[in-house]
């Protein structure tokens, strides 16, 4: 089946450029000139597209609001969405990352670079829909009803790392396994982690290491987060604040207790600089979850 893309565009040329190149490419396009007619076309199709391609600087409706409208309705929030701007600088690019658009293109187009982000994205999200399919399966099944995740959902279990930037946030630096894509944002995940610390602890929640078990509902997954720093005069308040994070469709406190004792030991090695093999320790991690005789 042919992937279904809207088009959101009020030049007419630069619209049937971008319709025509798609078209050839295998996929069905429809169209809108802008946000409000983009809206219509949403609320009259059949099936909802597989991605949406937007510019900014719109009549009537801009880019920036018709990216609002979408990202609040729960029924479109989950289709990936690409700002397309003449728009290129740094404010702007920033501006479209901070709303949470899956990409930002600029014109003027490089064709090959705009076909691989659109059908990269097309195809994660039809990976991230293969993974909810299965985590809802995990939660329907009797397995949740024990304390340990069967070994076929093992892949669900994700290790992050996440560093602390003083312009975006929390940001996410490493992934493991990498390979494995999830139907929720790990970003904003981590977002929410680093939210939950800062509320549990105050606002220097920093001034030593910690660890928070968190039950994060609107993702359907449990989180298990350690906290810790080191001092570097080149950050905000002199010190370089990160994260590392367990993500696993169900974590029990017990199990938590022993992931930290792991956590410390990848953030001694972390704060000395030394190797610290990611899969390695998620074996280690996974077999906390998996084996019941651990």
């Amino acid at each position: 089946m042919k992937p279904l893309i809207l088009i959101v565009e009020d030049n007419p040329n630069i619209l049937n450029y971008l319709k025509t190149t798609l078209e050839f490419n295998e996929a069905e396009v429809v169209t809108a000139e802008n946000g409000i007619d983009g809206l219509k076309v949403l609320s009259e199709q059949k099936d909802y597209p597989d991605i949406i391609i937007s510019d900014i600087l719109m009549p009537e409706m801009d880019g920036y609001e018709f990216f609002n409208e979408v990202s609040n309705n729960p029924a479109l929030c989950h289709i990936p969405f690409i700002f397309l701007s003449a728009l290129d600088s740094v404010e702007e690019i920033r501006m479209g990352k901070m709303l949470g658009a899956d990409a930002y293109i600029t014109k003027p187009i490089n064709e090959d670079d705009f076909l691989a982000t659109v059908f990269g994205k097309i195809k994660r999200n039809l990976q991230n829909k293969l993974i909810n399919k299965r985590i809802n399966e995990f939660l329907s099944s009797n397995v949740v009803e024990t304390n340990y995740i069967s070994e076929q959902y093992k892949d669900l279990i994700i290790l992050i790392e996440v560093h602390w930037d003083d312009i975006e946030g929390p940001k996410v630096v490493n992934r493991f396994p990498q390979d494995i894509e999830v139907d929720f944002s790990l970003s904003k995940i981590g977002e929410q982690l680093w939210d939950g610390i800062k509320t549990m602890y105050g606002q220097d929640y920093l001034a030593e290491a910690e660890g928070i078990l968190i039950n994060v509902k609107k993702f359907k997954v449990m989180a298990y987060a350690f906290f810790d720093f080191y001092p570097d005069a080149s950050y905000r308040g002199g010190q370089k604040d990160y994260m590392f994070s367990l993500i696993a469709p169900r974590i029990t406190y017990f199990q938590s207790l022993k992931i930290k004792q792991i956590f410390v030991e990848m953030s001694s090695r972390y704060k000395e600089k030394r190797e610290w093999d990611a899969k390695l320790f998620w074996n280690r991690f996974t077999d906390i979850l998996t084996n019941p005789t651990i």
